[in-house]
């Protein structure tokens, strides 16, 4: 039996329950679309373009995130239609500004899905968001690619879902797994108050329990950041070695500032989803020292081959943004839309789509890996740590 230490603060729903809902929330989706099959079965499109289409937070607390992560995928759809398209079809990605607000996603997508000419579903951003859009997602049947967000409960066994980045579970193991080694036991987690926050925190407990890290002290932050202040107090009152950030956007930066605030030594590590370069610009010397695991490599080493393809890439589009892992993964992920629509033929169906994405085997795009084995499994198991300069850039 796990032992609970003196050191935690609050509890969590366990991902057991998290699951059970989604669940339920397929099989209500799945009993949607028996009743009323005409509201979310999607019909196949036709025409000379393949139109896709996302919803994704342009605005709001998580806004630069998805500005980079569009502007990544469009620096490489903008490169493939300029040279003629996927085999003479060019594409066309059609962009709905959710703000980070789940009605707003939801009514986005079922947009989307109901429009007969939308391909497939690109780049959807955010755990809630994503979660709230799955049911009528898998009852409509569309594909819907590499969804921006690390929760095990959008790795649900449909072949039309189909997960790249590696899972929030794998960052959490590979910050705590390395906390571990260093000797450190006493840490906390600020997390946010939604469900990628949640994931992020059991994802971070379970990881502690199989390294033997005796307790976790953690607080949550809303998504305003309006308590980061007092979350900030709270798990520094138990005097941590390290604290983990489950968090993105806004709240990030406030939570991070009043930590250095209150006491700067305290060694600060966060998921991949901290890491936008207009956070890090937000953040200024606070952000010094970071330590964040990544998911895709660094995007300034033009070593690696993707990366270089990247960057080339991003001048050619002539984006005012900062060169950053968000815009590289945005890319990436593009990469890999493109290689499965190749595949797919020259008369791509959704099923052939879908096929071509689960025969993308060992595709090295350059020191990226992508290996579809099952539906359920990300496709990616790349992650890496990396730390904040004193310039405001990552550094290895």
């Amino acid at each position: 039996m796990r032992q609970t230490s003196p050191f935690s603060i609050s509890p969590v729903a366990n991902a057991h329950t998290d699951a059970q809902r989604m669940r339920r929330r397929l099989l209500q989706g799945a009993c949607l679309a028996s009743v009323c099959p005409a509201s979310w079965a999607a019909k196949e499109p036709s025409g000379g373009e393949v139109r896709i289409g996302q919803s994704i937070a342009l605005t709001g607390p998580l806004g630069d995130l998805g500005q980079a992560l569009l502007q990544g995928a469009k620096a490489h759809f903008d490169g493939v239609n300029a040279k003629g398209g996927v085999n003479g079809r060019r594409i066309e990605l059609v962009t709905q500004d959710d703000g980070y607000d789940v009605k707003r996603a939801v009514a986005n997508v079922d947009a989307l899905i109901a429009d007969s000419n939308t391909f497939a579903l690109f780049n959807c951003f955010g755990t809630p968001m994503c979660e709230a859009v799955l049911p009528a997602v898998v009852s409509s049947g569309i594909p819907f690619f590499a969804p921006f967000t690390g929760a095990l409960s959008v790795r649900v066994k449909e072949r039309n879902v189909f997960n790249i980045r590696v899972s929030y579970a794998d960052e959490a193991e590979q910050l705590v797994k390395h906390l571990s080694t260093l000797g450190i036991k006493r840490i906390a987690v600020a997390y946010q108050n939604n469900s990628f926050g949640k994931e992020v925190f059991e994802a971070v407990r379970v990881a502690a329990d199989k390294h033997q890290v005796p307790g976790i002290a953690s607080a949550t932050v809303e998504n305003t950041g309006a308590d980061a202040a007092e979350a900030a107090t709270k798990l520094l009152a138990g005097n941590p070695d390290a604290i983990l950030v489950g968090l993105a956007g806004k709240p990030t930066l406030d939570f991070v500032k009043a930590v250095r605030q209150q006491r700067k030594g305290v060694s600060l590590y966060a998921l991949s989803i901290m890491g936008s370069a207009a956070t890090l610009k937000a953040l200024g010397d606070d952000a010094t020292g970071i330590a964040v695991s990544q998911v895709v490599p660094l995007p300034n080493n033009a070593v690696v081959p993707v990366v270089r393809d990247f960057l080339q890439a991003w001048k050619a589009a002539g984006t005012a943004l900062e060169p950053s892992h968000m815009a590289l993964e945005g890319y990436i992920n593009a990469r890999v839309f493109t290689e499965a629509l190749r595949r797919a033929g020259s008369n791509p169906t959704r099923a052939s789509f879908i096929d071509a994405t689960w025969g993308l085997r060992q595709l090295d795009l350059g020191g990226f890996f992508v290996n579809a084995t099952e539906p359920g499994r990300n496709a990616s198991r790349f992650v890496e740590l990396s730390i904040v300069g004193r310039s405001g850039r990552f550094v290895r």
